[in-house]
């Protein structure tokens, strides 16, 4: 399984995908956090406060994400190298948990320069006040296990078609679904509301937010992931037969 994550981070850096996913997330955050006027940024906000990041990122994420994944197994099913990927001495769950990892490990490259945020906007709260450290770990935390979620669908997706267009689009609107869908649909839930929210990933992303880790929220995306990547485990079992 080793070999297979470092090969495909490899053959993320051996292009320009790598380096473009990287390029892409930086520069988006960039422009909408310190230059173009709105909501979002945060020299104009008036507040020593990350969160504009942690409100854009999730939305960056949910079309960069499927770019980086779709072509995972959609590229080996096309090009007919699939049955050779099967027969390597891995088993399947390691063939996809080296997929997954790969993107995984590629995303979380691209957020790590973020982190230069946090100390420009520490540096700039004013004397006496206090930087809410807890939120903003907690805020890193849940991205983290956000991205884990959004690859886990990326790389199921890629396994439904050999058209990685398709594989994109339909990453793109799983992931839509189950960070906005089910939280709107939840607010016309009534008393199934609370319910209703459980289901979809931004309630959770938001409560780790909070700067308290909850092991439900840390149960949910962990489970998310194990049944996106079983589902991704089953669809290639199926085409070994």
């Amino acid at each position: 399984m080793n070999a297979l994550l470092f090969r495909e981070i490899k053959s993320f850096f051996g292009s320009l995908m790598g380096y473009l996913v990287m390029a892409v997330f930086l520069v988006l955050n960039g422009l909408f956090l310190w230059v173009f006027d709105g909501n979002y940024n945060i020299l104009q906000s008036g507040y020593a406060d990350i969160n504009p990041f942690f409100s854009l990122a999730p939305w960056i994420l949910i079309f960069l994400i499927p770019a980086v994944t779709m072509k995972s197994f959609s590229e080996e099913i096309k090009q007919g190298t699939m049955e050779l990927l099967l027969t390597k001495p891995l088993r399947i769950w390691e063939i996809v948990m080296g997929k997954f990892l790969g993107a995984f490990v590629l995303i979380v490259m691209a957020v790590i320069p973020t982190l230069i945020y946090v100390w420009v906007v520490s540096d700039l709260s004013l004397a006496g006040t206090h930087f809410d450290w807890g939120s903003t770990w907690g805020s890193y935390f849940g991205l983290l296990f956000l991205i884990g979620a959004y690859t886990a669908i990326g790389i199921f997706a890629s396994t439904l078609s050999e058209n990685q267009i398709v594989s994109f689009i339909i990453a793109v609107l799983l992931c839509f679904l189950f960070f906005v869908g089910i939280d709107e649909w939840s607010k016309i839930g009534g008393s199934w509301s609370g319910i209703i929210a459980n289901f979809g990933i931004n309630s959770h992303f938001k409560s780790m937010g909070r700067g308290v880790l909850d092991t439900r929220d840390i149960l949910y995306f962990v489970s998310f992931a194990i049944f996106f990547l079983s589902a991704t485990i089953f669809k290639i079992k199926s085409m070994k037969k």
